[in-house]
């Protein structure tokens, strides 16, 4: 079979067959709020998990130690009736109910450290050295959660399957995790999505924190994760994507990360490109507030898939007369990165929307 780079001769075939006919201004429903509704029902049925409203999450707290004006504890709960998922809780000094942070990590290939890549460990001293070397490369030097609890906000960030305390990954035994779940009729990506659906619902129903005031923040697959979250929970009110948006057809080159499996695994819902495009699945938290940051160097997006991706998000949030609740950004001279300056933009828009919050 003749190929070209990475993708097989035919590909372009199969591009062009991908129309999106679900996606808000091509679906025949007209009416947003049912338009809405029904998108989001197509991205929950090719989850391929099944809702896990039922499971208790049966928190298991440890003792509460200082911070930087905040204390910090570990949370084990049930995001899922399969296991029992450790996350890091941070919770300002003061009187509550505070507004409040659902803090998703990101990827990195770097699996020893999951929440430990936003939320400084004071738990332990080995992941605290890997942690702070994340934390140079990407952030800056801080820890994302740390700030955010400085601020004023609750934070809660928990691993992801195959991060930190959850077995961490191999890198080479992600496609195998992945075909598991697949032929098992279940998705890795699916169940990144349920965990964080119910994790934004432990978040809210958190007496210490505003439910009304609940933001999603993630960085590159934590800002897929963020995004997702805002689309697919009551519970999100808002949220904050770092270098991770793209159409799927202008991702999909010779060369691009995508196509090499691994990682592409646990951002793929199979069949969902057959109804909609990566920005129209994000168009279903419309007319949330929403941040979507691009680093105009990002060797991961292509320039033209950012373009489509942001055109296609204007649009959604100016059709239901909400386009000032939407930031878009490209910084031209930053790649994949999540720096200071970068985090106090954000900063600064999150307490402008969650200041706003309905009373």
């Amino acid at each position: 079979m003749p190929a070209t780079g990475d993708l097989p001769a035919f590909h372009t075939e199969l591009k062009d067959e991908l129309t999106f006919p679900l996606a808000w201004g091509t679906s025949p429903v007209r009416d947003f709020g049912a338009w809405r509704r029904a998108a989001r029902a197509v991205v929950e049925e090719h989850l391929l998990v099944g809702r896990q409203d039922g499971t208790p999450y049966a928190p298991e707290f440890t003792a509460r130690s200082d911070g930087d004006g905040y204390t910090r504890e570990l949370v084990t709960l049930s995001l899922t009736r399969h296991g029992r998922v450790r996350g890091a809780l941070l919770t300002p000094r003061g009187d509550g109910p505070f507004p409040a942070v659902l803090l998703l990590h990101d990827h990195g290939s770097r699996f020893d450290i999951g929440k430990e890549k936003c939320v400084r460990p004071w738990y332990d001293d080995t992941r605290l050295a890997s942690a702070e070397e994340w934390a140079d490369r990407c952030f800056g030097g801080r820890f994302v959660g740390d700030e955010l609890a400085r601020r004023g906000y609750v934070v809660f960030c928990a691993d992801a399957l195959g991060w930190g305390d959850r077995e961490p990954l191999a890198y080479e035994r992600q496609q195998a995790l992945a075909s598991t779940l697949y032929h098992l009729g279940s998705s890795l990506a699916g169940l990144h999505a349920r965990e964080d659906q119910r994790a934004a619902a432990f978040l809210a129903g958190l007496d210490r924190v505003d439910a009304r005031r609940v933001a999603a923040v993630g960085f590159s697959m934590g800002g897929y994760r963020a995004w997702q979250a805002a689309a697919l929970s009551d519970d999100v009110a808002a949220a904050v994507s770092v270098c991770w948006m793209t159409g799927l057809k202008e991702m999909m080159v010779p060369g691009n990360n995508t196509l090499r499996g691994q990682s592409a695994f646990h951002m793929l819902h199979p069949g969902l490109a057959r109804h909609l495009d990566i920005p129209d699945v994000a168009s279903v938290a419309a007319p949330k507030p929403m941040l979507f940051f691009h680093g105009g160097l990002d060797a991961l997006f292509t320039a033209d898939g950012v373009r489509v991706a942001y055109d296609r998000l204007r649009a959604v949030w100016r059709a239901c007369g909400a386009e000032e609740r939407l930031r878009l950004k490209t910084w031209p001279e930053r790649g994949h990165v999540f720096d200071a300056v970068m985090q106090d933009e954000v900063y600064a828009w999150l307490d402008s929307v969650t200041a706003a919050a309905p009373g």
